[in-house]
């Protein structure tokens, strides 16, 4: 062991140990029990960011920690490598995306090996891989015999930059999720999986999901979307059509003062054939037309169209005029669950109030106060529960009493039934893009449509020509329509054309935390002995945003492989974690042609006022920069940190050690070197600590059942091993990290000041170390590893159990008390366990402590926290 700390010189010698050794290498041939570790599968960018890091210590952590308590662990690693992004960059680089991707791979397995994770890395995926993807296109040959997945002619989400469609849940807020592009709405023929028939099997599976964060599961339970309601049929006057409405509230049914349909509706068709202003009006809202195209029918100004006609309120019997109108389209029904007919009660819905107030449309006020009073809806509608008025013979009802009977009075008369529906719809998984799976069905020359034979499986993209020069160019252009060699191929002797389609990347990442149990099975998707031995995942890790993205589909997933006899278990994870973001200062100038140039933090020469705020920043070229707060680490604000130049200026463990300790996981995590020097400086203080204890301080004692200890010692040792059981707790059960590190560095402090003379004091500080760095080593695997070695542990630390607690230490006749004196801490005590304040307080004038203090103050109260300290409060 050398006498400085030299994380470049120790480090890479340990990854080699590792790597060379497979000391993470594991099998589901165990008699131990299994614990599987799983962070979400990275995409292959090229350089890992600060969120990879956080998010892959959190994981590495608690894998090496179950490892400790004798488990057997997975701790997978792989590459989400098929996607839009890929294709992006490659082409910006002028490069074919294959090459770009598995460039990238290497690159970033490079820096995940820097770090030092315990990763299996036997069991590498990379989801372009034809090997892996093989299994993706049997499943979906399974599922469409099955008659799971269709293919339709349908309105779908259309990013106008990427050229592609988007699943619903791809689209946040009307745009791309990628590129934040406004997304159109298109009529294109799809392939879909009917995601819909298990919408009650997502929903009811949340409530199992005991470890998953509240706010995940109440994001997929909104966007599932389960509501009841009851379908009720309006005549249309003097005509035999009906309008079939759905509504959730009855207690508001006698509130109805008028209908709207959407232009692309039945009764919008009869309209026309008698009325000008309706042929005008659906004309200048055409939803085919290219300006606007956007589903998004929100920024429109809300206009309508009387259509002379009118349907006849089922108890009333009053006429209702039928409207069209331009906010929403009939054939959304299928992309955001909206109705193609809506029957409007103004005075309770503020959509309709406003239509109302426009076009001078009577407005019914049906609903008052719980204490009898009417709010007035002249500008704001009522939107709460409350007791009826102006309903006839509900009067007087609270609503949830007239929504039953209004329900009963309606199915009475044969006019409505209850009905369920979802926001959730079936998952379109087509995209047309190249770098992608290619959809596994051909088109016939007599126009039927028939799915690869599972032999000819992998349908694998073109690799010919990859990318035409103009392709490099303009990345836009990349699609296997491209490819006429390719589309035309032999379906059982008969000409055929390959689906030019791929699939959504999505498929591929819900599935792969499964494969990882078998990676090189070559028999089927999964080995069934093996999958059902490491599923389900009993930690996963990742961010909240894909909570009703990857999240969904992953469980989805999960049940589809368990319905066709791969799986046992019903959910794909146990407990969910979900990592807080890694914010950094972010910084700008603006210049001379008006453009924000964002200056990274390295660069940014910065000064501060007393409370260590930041009131002026230039960079090395004079600029004065705008400072803009703390942000989300990303390349777009040039506020990232490169995990490599830290690490190779600081060391992995260090990196690891301020990731875990700087803030709770699940907050975000605040950038900040100066923290990275004090995670050096402790780690520094700890290997110190261990080469002064070898190297200067003599033989070491071994500590003896019967040594007699002072009381010193004894709280030293009391010390030890409450910060195993805090610790251990930490990591175990609140997964509080920091804390945890917080408690260890207690300890060490506390060794620092501890006499080391004796042969008892050298035998419990030798005790004391091996605990330490047992501790530190999942958070800190380097160091721990090398003074493990040095300090004459057994075994490789890899190979060496969790810390046990000594009861007796803990548990003894006596323990120390902290005394205060108006909450500072002036003495220590060494008292009989569980003493009373009373004993405490006598003990106490015994020593003359008081003496000190009522000299010039009265004591005014006295608090005792028992085993721990005792106040004195004074005035």
């Amino acid at each position: 062991m050398k006498k400085l700390y030299t994380p470049s010189e120790i480090e890479s010698v340990v990854q080699h140990h590792w790597y060379e050794n497979k000391t993470f290498s594991v099998t589901e041939y165990s008699d131990q029990e299994k614990y599987y570790c799983l962070s979400m599968i990275p995409y292959p960018s090229g350089n890992l960011h600060m969120g990879h890091v956080r998010n892959y210590t959190i994981g590495d952590v608690i894998s090496r920690y179950q490892r400790m308590l004798g488990k057997n662990v997975l701790q997978p690693i792989g590459w989400d490598a098929f996607g839009l992004p890929a294709e992006h960059a490659a082409m910006i680089n002028k490069m074919d995306p294959e090459s770009w991707t598995y460039s990238n791979i290497c690159s970033m397995k490079r820096q995940l090996r820097l770090l030092g994770f315990a990763y299996d890395w036997n069991r590498e995926i990379i989801t372009c891989h034809p090997e892996y993807y093989r299994w993706e296109q049997w499943l979906f040959i399974v599922l469409y015999e099955r008659g799971l997945i269709y293919k339709k002619l349908t309105f779908v989400n259309w990013c106008p930059y990427h050229l592609t469609v988007l699943a619903n849940e791809q689209v946040i807020n009307n745009c791309c999720w990628r590129c934040q592009t406004r997304v159109q709405y298109k009529k294109m023929s799809q392939w879909f999986i009917k995601i819909t028939m298990y919408a009650d099997q997502l929903l009811q599976g949340l409530d199992t999901l005991k470890h998953w964060p509240e706010q995940v599961k109440v994001m997929q339970r909104n966007w599932i979307g389960r509501s009841v309601g009851m379908n009720v049929t309006f005549k249309v006057l003097d005509c035999d059509d009906v309008l079939s409405i759905y509504m959730t509230r009855l207690d508001i049914f006698m509130g109805i003062t008028y209908v709207v349909v959407s232009i692309d509706h039945p009764i919008t068709a009869k309209a026309a054939q008698f009325n000008i202003d309706v042929v005008n009006f659906v004309k200048s809202n055409d939803i085919s037309c290219s300006d606007i195209d956007s589903k998004d029918f929100s920024y429109r100004e809300q206009q309508g169209v009387f259509t002379n006609m009118y349907a006849i309120h089922p108890i009333t019997h009053n006429i209702l005029p039928i409207w069209i109108v331009n906010f929403f389209s009939s054939s959304f029904i299928e992309l955001e669950g909206k109705e193609s007919a809506i029957a409007a009660v103004p005075a309770h819905n503020q959509r309709d109030l406003d239509f109302a107030r426009k076009y001078n449309l009577p407005v019914k006020q049906v609903i008052k106060n719980n204490d009898g009073t009417q709010d007035n809806i002249c500008e704001k509608a009522m939107i709460s529960d409350g007791i009826l008025c102006n309903s006839n013979e509900f009067n007087g009802f609270h609503s949830n009493v007239a929504n039953n009977m209004i329900s009963k009075k309606l199915i009475k008369y044969g006019i409505a039934k209850y009905s369920i529906k979802y926001r959730l719809k079936d998952w379109n998984i087509s995209r047309q893009r190249y770098w992608g799976v290619p959809i596994p069905m051909v088109t016939l020359e007599d126009g039927s449509v028939k799915p690869v034979a599972v032999e000819n499986l992998p349908v694998t993209l073109p690799t010919k020509t990859l990318f035409t020069k103009n392709q490099l160019n303009n990345y836009i252009n990349s699609s296997l329509k491209e490819y006429t060699d390719w589309i035309y191929t032999n379906y059982k002797g008969r000409i055929a054309i390959r689906d030019t389609d791929t699939f959504d990347t999505f498929m591929e990442s819900s599935w792969y935390y499964a494969r990882y149990s078998c990676p090189h099975y070559n028999k089927g998707m999964l080995n069934s002995c093996a999958a059902n031995y490491w599923l389900p995942v009993d930690q996963y890790i990742g961010g909240i945003e894909h909570a009703v993205m990857h999240l969904l589909y992953f469980r989805f997933y999960h049940k589809l492989m368990r319905d066709i006899g791969l799986l046992s278990s019903d959910e794909p994870a146990v407990s969910l974690i979900c990592q807080g973001m890694v914010v950094s200062d972010a910084f700008y100038y603006i210049a001379d042609d008006n453009q924000r140039i964002w200056v990274n933090s390295t660069d940014a020469i910065v000064s501060r006022d007393k409370a260590g705020r930041i009131v002026k920043a230039i960079d090395k070229d004079g600029h004065n920069l705008i400072y803009t707060g703390t942000c989300k680490m990303s390349k777009s604000k040039n506020n990232g940190v490169d995990p490599s130049k830290i690490i190779k200026k600081y060391g992995a463990d260090t990196v690891r050690f301020f990731i875990m300790f700087a803030a709770p996981i699940t907050e975000t995590l605040e950038w900040n070197e100066s923290g990275l020097i004090g995670a050096q400086r402790f780690l520094k203080r700890v290997w110190n600590l261990v080469y002064e204890h070898v190297h200067n301080n003599g033989p070491i004692d071994n500590l003896c059942d019967d040594l007699s200890l002072n009381s010193a010692q004894k709280f030293i040792r009391f010390s030890i091993h409450k910060t195993i059981e805090k610790v251990t707790d930490d990591i175990d059960r609140r997964k509080s990290f920091n804390t945890a590190l917080a408690a260890i560095m207690k300890l060490v402090n506390i060794l620092n000041t501890a006499e080391k003379a004796s042969g008892p004091d050298r035998a419990i500080l030798q005790e004391a170390l091996l605990v330490v760095v047992r501790l530190l080593y999942p958070f800190t695997p380097h160091i721990s590893f090398v003074l493990w070695q040095a300090l004459g542990g057994k075994q490789d630390i890899d190979c060496v159990s969790w810390p046990s607690i000594d009861a007796s230490a803990i548990q003894n006749d006596r323990t120390f008390i902290s005394v205060q004196v108006d909450g500072k801490m002036r003495h220590k005590i060494y008292v009989p366990w569980n003493s009373d304040k009373n004993f405490l307080y006598k003990i106490l004038e015994e020593k003359g402590i008081l003496d000190t203090i009522l000299v010039t103050r009265k004591i005014i109260n006295i608090v005792y926290i028992k085993n721990k300290a005792i106040n004195i409060v004074t005035q």
